[in-house]
């Protein structure tokens, strides 16, 4: 076929109606979203030769996969396609026009969704382990699960990067059962009434992965599937643009191979960059998407996402074709497995990971703002930059949500703007050195028991790897570590969005120290935080005598609140002053309750707080508080005793009028 060129896109109904498959369905979407697609990949590869190939090749795995589709997913796409944004034309310009859908709620905006968190092998041993399980994540109230990464990697288990080395996206890791193991645990869940999150780890393969191995060795098609260089200039070149992000693995972005030459890792030396300037790359991770769509997940976690897209001159970070890259994905996506949303992990600066976020790239995005500035709140007794982030970068478009989370499987970077810290008077790089100092536990004073992971002496960067409750207090049996789990967890619940449990936080599950006697996991702290089931705690957490018990008490409170809280739904956030230092306060509407706010107060500090009757005067005298189900009475103001909180249902002070007898 010829080039993707002007003519070319002249020649789209031609080229889509051969490419239409005699499904009605099926042919539907593709004529909805084939002029889309058909723009991205002349926008991303309008100079190449093969670039048309690869899109007639990415549509025919497309019509593959929705052949190969279970009825019963089909039915859950139809339940949950939702509208999309409409270019104008075929993607040759930059704008892009948008047209409004029907409305109609994302499935993941409905507050009582809750997600939770968990390694297969370390919650549940095994998937068999796992499905027995289920009525645990019930008894929770989980409609969300994500399986970390369990697909097969490298061994030993040191080179796998706790499952994000994948060296096959079609075979379980053995030890914890197989492909057909993994169907039939997504089924019994969606039985259960809970969505399936898995990864798809697509910026980069293992260094065993089948492609790996034909690109070393020079098999035709894949010479190019990674970055391979002879010698090091263009490395050189490349990596005074490009920043270090594991140096205790390797220096650069760059790994010698055996032959002399040099292949791009940006993570682990085993970990090496796909190159999706090859539109050969696209296809083929498209079919490995689609076959992950085709085993009943729900949401693919999109790893790595600011990294998929490499330009010399560059940080190599957050390019545009990044964005063109994930929009190409969504339009497979919405062709072949429409009820399949994306969630985007972009752990870069908060100005970007907004970016990342809209109908027509993810849907879902990680908040890893509010999650480390949540932490710095805690340990500095002051939430004013975490409010400040509420206010500014809290707003997302239509159809879209937030994944709030308190902590996960990987570490806590302070990832707050510099500008923003330097408003509060704060020096943001002697700040990070405080947190982190704060959470390994160096600080005096401090109630933290983290540690430290990748510590760049050179640069003096570090994250904090720990679980809720060590770093909250619990493990150095701080009077107010209890309360701070509580509360970290009650402003991820309330904020808007998903709200994630790290599954054994909701029993105060602590550190694990002893994966530095296991010479596979030593290197890597964050396995600190990546404990196996804690049987003890589960055993107790219905004895509120015990800390599992309380913690869990709350926390079990906080899930069933949350769902029967219509103003907890969606997005929208409205910022209020409580004129308390130490307090967080903000307000959440929804339209299915247009009549009430639920106004969150959140007290950060270590002495009780009172905010004034007068602060409270535009609302009714009488509200009820959430959590405990009391009426309280705000002409008498509201008192929170040291890290405590109240979720009051107000109404405004006009909807009061005089007693009628």
């Amino acid at each position: 076929m010829t080039a993707l060129n002007a003519d070319a896109a002249r020649d789209l109904e031609t080229i889509r109606d051969a490419l239409l498959s005699g499904d009605r369905e099926f042919d539907r979407r593709l004529d909805e979203h084939f002029a889309r697609l058909h723009g991205l990949f002349f926008r991303l590869y309008g100079e190449r030769l093969d670039g048309l190939d690869a899109l007639r090749d990415t549509i025919l795995v497309a019509a593959d996969s929705w052949d190969a589709r279970p009825t019963a997913l089909r039915s859950r796409d139809a339940e949950r396609e939702l509208p999309s944004e409409t270019h104008a034309d075929s993607g040759t310009s930059d704008t892009l026009s948008v047209t409004s859908g029907a409305a109609r709620q994302p499935w993941f905006a409905d507050n009582r969704l809750i997600g939770g968190v968990a390694y297969v092998d370390r919650y549940a041993g095994d998937l068999a382990g796992l499905r027995e399980r289920i009525p645990d994540f019930r008894e929770l109230g989980l409609g969300w699960l994500h399986l970390m990464p369990l697909f097969r990697t490298p061994a030993p288990e040191s080179d796998d990067d706790g499952g994000y080395a994948v060296s096959s996206y079609r075979e379980v890791d053995a030890r914890l059962g197989t492909i057909d193991d993994l169907r039939a645990a997504i089924a019994d869940l969606h039985e259960s009434g809970i969505s399936t999150v898995l990864d798809f780890v697509f910026n980069h393969t293992s260094n065993e992965h089948e492609w790996a191995q034909k690109a070393v060795a020079g098999e035709p098609g894949f010479e190019d599937f990674y970055l391979i260089f002879d010698d090091r200039e263009l490395p050189d070149r490349y990596e005074q643009t490009v920043r270090e992000i594991f140096p205790d693995d390797h220096p650069g972005s760059f790994v010698q191979l055996p032959d002399g030459r040099w292949i791009w890792s940006t993570f682990h030396h085993y970990q090496w960059d796909l190159n999706y300037a090859n539109p050969a790359v696209f296809r083929a991770m498209a079919g490995e998407m689609l076959f992950l769509a085709n085993l009943g997940v729900d949401v693919l976690r999109m790893d790595a996402v600011a990294f998929i897209w490499k330009r010399l001159g560059t940080p190599s970070e957050s390019l545009p074709e990044a964005h063109l890259l994930l929009q190409a994905f969504n339009a497979v996506l919405a062709i072949a497995a429409p009820g399949v949303v994306f969630l985007s992990e972009a752990i870069v600066h908060p100005d970007e990971v907004v970016d990342y976020v809209s109908t027509e790239e993810c849907r879902l995005s990680y908040n890893p703002l509010q999650m480390a500035l949540t932490w710095e709140a805690l340990a500095t007794r002051d939430p004013r930059m975490l409010g400040q982030a509420l206010e500014r970068r809290h707003a997302l478009p239509a159809g879209t949500a937030w994944v709030n989370y308190v902590r996960g499987h990987d570490d806590i970077g302070w990832t707050f703007d510099d500008a923003d810290a330097a408003e509060f008077g704060i020096d943001g790089r002697e700040h990070r050195r405080f947190l982190n100092d704060f959470y390994s536990g160096s600080f005096e004073g401090s109630f933290a028991r983290g540690v430290l992971f990748q510590e760049n002496p050179r640069t003096g960067d570090a994250r904090v790897a720990g679980t809720t409750a060590s770093l909250a207090g619990v493990e150095a049996r701080d009077p107010g570590g209890v309360e701070r789990v509580v509360l970290a967890h009650a402003i991820a619940f309330s904020t808007g969005g998903v709200p994630l449990i790290y599954l054994g936080d909701e029993v105060g599950q602590l550190n694990d120290a002893s994966y530095a006697d296991d010479p596979a996991l030593a290197a890597d702290a964050r396995w600190i935080h990546r404990p196996a089931y804690p049987a003890e705690a589960y055993a107790t957490r219905d004895d509120d005598r015990t800390v599992a018990g309380w913690i869990n008490r709350w926390m079990r409170r906080l899930v069933e609140v949350r769902q029967t809280t219509p103003e907890l739904a969606g997005t929208t956030l409205l910022p209020f002053d409580a004129r308390t230092p130490h307090v967080l306060a903000f307000q959440r509407t929804s339209d299915d309750a247009p009549e009430t706010t639920v106004l969150v107060l959140a007290n950060f500090g270590d002495e009780d707080a009172v905010i004034g009757a007068e602060v409270l005067s535009g609302f009714a005298p009488i509200a009820t508080e959430l959590i405990t189900g009391r009426l309280a009475n705000l002409a008498q103001g509201i008192a929170l005793a040291p890290r405590h909180f109240a979720w009051l249902r107000v109404h405004p002070a006009s909807a009061v009028g005089p007693e009628r007898f």
